[in-house]
């Protein structure tokens, strides 16, 4: 299930951290940031900037048997390009993660699936973040309904997962979720890259 958001009381030590004091900045739909006034690991006044997510990511590589996978490509508002990436989503509270990833490969490939895995959970970038992402290996796969939200500009593309992970070495896919689970696909399913 999604994780709760990591709150910081005020005066509660956390690790060799303390938090002093802590102000809600900003929030939106997806986001809170919040702006704490801290005591550091050597005993001096800092401040840190954290930001919750509210939806857990969600990512998804499907595996066809011919060791196929299929990545989207869509444009990135805030990196202003284009990005290959694996099928991607957030899971809100209150919803199953798998049932997001069930969703989210139907909406931006076309696809569903049979055969479900948690290949990994990770956090995305945890020095501003308590964001954390659940990556599926998505198999047993038959032809469903791609839906695009107003918000996708999708390509979806049928590649080699070999291609896929060369893909990453070479820096041509730069997505977290998608540079993690891709290798960690390809070396759980034994594949030489």
């Amino acid at each position: 299930m999604p994780t709760q958001e990591n709150t910081l009381p005020s005066g509660v030590a956390r690790g060799p951290w303390r938090c002093r004091s802590t102000r809600l900045v900003y929030e939106n739909p997806w986001i809170r940031l919040h702006h704490d006034e801290v005591t550091t690991p050597a005993g001096t006044a800092g401040i840190y900037g954290r930001i919750h997510f509210r939806n857990v990511a969600i990512g998804i590589i499907p595996v066809d048997t011919d060791n196929h996978t299929w990545l989207v490509r869509q444009h990135r508002y805030v990196l202003g390009e284009d990005s290959w990436e694996i099928p991607e989503g957030g899971s809100p509270e209150g919803e199953n993660p798998l049932d997001t990833a069930k969703r989210e490969l139907e909406e931006e490939t076309g696809l569903k699936a049979n055969d479900w895995e948690l290949l990994m959970r990770l956090h995305t970038s945890n020095s501003v973040t308590d964001e954390e992402a659940l990556i599926y290996i998505a198999r047993d796969l038959s032809t469903g309904q791609m839906a695009l939200e107003a918000t996708e500009d999708i390509v979806a593309r049928r590649v080699p997962l070999t291609e896929a992970v060369r893909m990453v070495l070479e820096g041509r896919i730069t997505d977290s979720l998608s540079v993690a689970g891709l290798l960690k696909a390809a070396w759980v399913l034994g594949l030489e890259v």
